[in-house]
């Protein structure tokens, strides 16, 4: 894994908004416009890496199945902050009626720098971002500057192939509806369903457009409406399970859900038992059932433990998208107790929680020439799919991170 230096291509802004990326630039706190793609530079790696980076997002994605029937099993789900029983049901129905309902995707975020093992830093399953530059600009990118050459990147081809496979479990006789938030001012989310809307259409499924400010409600029958009257029996949305599960609506998605098996009114992708997976506490529970394993870094629900004084760590609200909420925390020696004090045992006290959080070993981002680095690893189904790289100045990778294109050399 290197990174390299290059002059990007004239006119690239057009290109990548003509290749679907609507937002080729971001705006800084300081009002200045900064370029989201990034092709100044971009990261080569050699085919042993991404074939044993590919083994291990599969292992990674089969540990997280293995957790999730593990938390439903348990009943763990108050470690995942769910404590509302409805919710929780409709979780655990979910995952049992698996088989019977579509799920696509989801993106590894992983700590690599080409010396040591990939290390796990969170499962986005649920709301991924970055699907669109990672399938189609860089792609044309690696096209028109290194012809020949290869990416780790099959994820148009596996997203339609599985829409393909998993049309037989939609609804019959309604299109597929695919859901935006209108509030997105940056088109972030447009952008991210259009595309997913384009593989599906590819994949030859009746599909249609509705913003989720859109659905309605009727009350006669029951059932949510498009801006038509007409019921939605199925959608894909970019809309948190845990927003779905709480706003106004969150009674009607819980009486009307189908869970698969012709039951409820509502098919909704990605499935409910997402949450499972896109709860940090899954980085605890990780870690409880494989302790050691050296694609984990060690993570606890009930505080920092011996990291507070080790290595520091990380300490992440469960829920949450783009760095929001992250705190980073330096390792403290634990203080020397005082005459009279007793033991420091006795003296120790539970860290402060503002809300639930995951306490994750702090392993700094690598740094590549002053730039700090996360890799994430798609996968499609079940299969490894792609690969994006997001930069960023500091050691969390925020909305003002960067995206770089690769190449297999």
């Amino acid at each position: 894994m290197r990174r390299h230096t290059i002059t990007p291509r004239p006119g690239w802004q057009q290109t990548v908004e003509e290749q679907g990326l609507i937002y080729p630039l971001t705006r800084h706190p300081d009002d200045s416009l900064r370029p989201y793609w990034d092709e100044s530079a971009y990261y080569s790696f050699s085919l042993d890496e991404v074939e044993a980076l590919e083994e291990t997002v599969e292992e990674l994605h089969r540990m997280c199945l293995a957790a999730a029937d593990h938390i439903v099993t348990a009943g763990r789900f108050a470690d995942l902050g769910i404590t509302d029983p409805r919710v929780a049901g409709a979780i655990a129905d979910a995952w049992r009626r698996r088989d019977e309902l579509p799920s696509v995707y989801g993106r590894f975020d992983l700590r690599y720098d080409g010396t040591g093992p990939a290390k796990l830093l969170e499962y986005n399953a649920d709301t991924p971002t970055s699907l669109v530059e990672a399938a189609s600009p860089q792609w044309f990118w690696m096209e028109e500057r290194f012809p020949g050459a290869d990416q780790w990147n099959s994820l148009h081809e596996r997203l339609v192939a599985a829409w393909k496979k998993q049309s037989a479990l939609l609804p019959p006789g309604s299109p597929l509806y695919f859901a935006h938030s209108s509030d997105d001012e940056l088109g972030e989310d447009l952008m991210t369903v259009a595309y997913l809307k384009e593989t599906a259409e590819q994949a030859g499924l009746d599909t249609d457009w509705i913003s989720m400010e859109e659905i309605g409600w009727d009350s006669l029958s029951g059932r949510f409406v498009d801006n038509q009257l007409r019921f939605i029996r199925s959608c894909f949305k970019l809309y948190p399970w845990e927003w779905l599960t709480t706003d106004s609506f969150a009674g009607h998605v819980l009486d009307t859900l189908d869970n698969g098996g012709g039951t409820g009114s509502t098919m909704w992708i990605e499935p409910a038992w997402k949450m499972l997976l896109s709860n940090k506490a899954l980085l605890a529970i990780l870690w409880e059932l494989h302790p050691g394993h050296p694609n984990l870094l060690p993570a606890y629900l009930d505080g920092p433990r011996d990291l507070a004084s080790t290595t520091g760590y990380v300490a992440k609200p469960l829920l949450g998208r783009e760095g929001a909420g992250v705190t980073i925390h330096e390792p403290e020696p634990e203080p020397e107790p005082g005459p009279g004090t007793g033991s420091a045992g006795d003296e120790a006290v539970p860290p402060v929680r503002e809300g639930a959080r995951c306490y994750q070993q702090l392993a700094p981002l690598p740094d590549f020439d002053g730039n700090r680095v996360v890799l994430g690893a798609w996968v499609v189904e079940d299969e490894s799919a792609g690969l994006g790289i997001r930069e960023s100045s500091g050691l969390i990778t925020d909305e003002y991170a960067r995206f770089l294109p690769h190449v297999i050399l």
